[in-house]
């Protein structure tokens, strides 16, 4: 919006003209969601514990963590609304990848609003329905991928590119659909899934948010594009913009989710911020890219799939429990070293993610 406000008066007002600049968009929205996290956190806060008393459930059969009861949750509206006014504020309107990927983040937040909803209702760790809250989510997926490909020219469209490969596009047509919706949808089910301790999961989501803020902003650029030989996606470095403002977001959550926890962000954050990292990744055609960087959720992820596929298959468990952080918790790690070691890996694999820009 200040965009289309200010911009077009730069000719009176020369500092207008730093509007045009994709760094100083990007740095406002960061700012700008912060300050909106930490100015309606307190209030967000005061009135969820007000309507949840007891909190979030907390699950019997995990690690002691009963010190966390009442506890409020659905923290991830401050991360929402944070994010989606400050992109608003800053980015351009006439770009509709940006309005695709709010569709997801705002779809899913939906979501997983419903879902912490009926788990405070219910008084259990359930919440929606799983097959109701897939289809929901792959509804969503759907039409933002559709949306991408008849918005997008040919081969970007249903392109699929490789990271360490040169600007090549393996051409898929419309089984480009189903993948892209499996980026998008696994992507937020995999921060989900992430999200069991203080501050895990913001940190690793901040992490990416700035990679893919990078790659937007390079995929975008053609002089940049050409000299990586990544694929040049025109309006894609207008993500960046959106990318910091979910820095500035997540940094805002993150100062009352920081141990003790204040309030837990919940399936309201988990899954909006997650497709929104997948949707953006789809755009920018680095989906590949995203599991590198995003490797700590692949990994939870994958330690979910491996112990229920081993269960049912040998009646055996592999891991003390499920996702991979509760593991360490059942071996003795305490909280915080869990989540500090988790961090350090994600930053090592968003390292080599970045890498791949480079060696082609």
């Amino acid at each position: 919006m200040l965009y289309h406000l200010l911009f077009p008066l730069a000719d009176d007002f020369f500092a207008f003209n730093l509007f045009q600049y994709l760094t100083f968009r990007t740095g406002g929205a960061l700012m700008t969601a912060l300050l909106i996290a930490f100015v309606i956190g307190p209030r967000t806060i005061s009135w969820l514990k007000r309507k949840q008393r007891e909190g979030q459930p907390i699950r019997d059969d995990g690690p002691d963590h009963f010190g966390k009861r009442g506890t409020p949750t659905m923290g991830g509206l401050l991360i929402l609304i944070s994010v989606v006014v400050s992109t608003l504020l800053w980015a351009q309107w006439t770009n509709t990848y940006l309005w695709i990927v709010l569709m997801v983040t705002v779809g899913f937040g939906l979501v997983g609003a419903m879902d912490d909803y009926l788990k405070l209702t219910k008084r259990n760790s359930r919440g929606l329905p799983g097959r109701m809250k897939l289809l929901t989510q792959v509804g969503i997926s759907c039409a933002a991928v559709i949306w991408f490909m008849m918005s997008s020219p040919e081969p970007l469209s249903s392109g699929l590119a490789f990271p360490f490969v040169k600007d090549y596009l393996f051409i898929l047509g419309w089984v480009f659909l189903p993948f892209a919706i499996f980026v998008i949808v696994g992507a937020s089910n995999a921060v989900n899934l992430t999200d069991g301790l203080d501050g895990l999961a913001i940190v690793p989501v901040m992490i990416a948010a700035a990679c893919f803020g990078l790659i937007a902003y390079l995929a975008g650029n053609v002089i940049f594009a050409n000299y990586l030989q990544i694929n040049h996606v025109v309006g894609a470095g207008e993500l960046a913009v959106f990318c910091g403002a979910m820095i500035g977001g997540g940094l805002g959550f993150l100062w009352f989710n920081a141990p003790p926890a204040m309030v837990f962000m919940g399936d309201t954050g988990s899954l909006s911020i997650g497709g929104a990292l997948g949707s953006i990744a789809v755009v920018t055609k680095h989906e590949f890219v995203l599991a590198i960087i995003g490797g700590l959720f692949v990994l939870e992820t994958v330690s979910v799939v491996v112990q229920v596929a081993s269960f049912k298959m040998t009646g055996k468990r592999v891991f003390r429990m499920a996702p991979l952080h509760h593991h360490y918790e059942k071996k003795g790690w305490a909280e915080p070293t869990v989540v500090i070691r988790f961090w350090i890996i994600a930053v090592v694999l968003a390292l080599i993610g970045l890498s791949t820009l480079k060696l082609r």
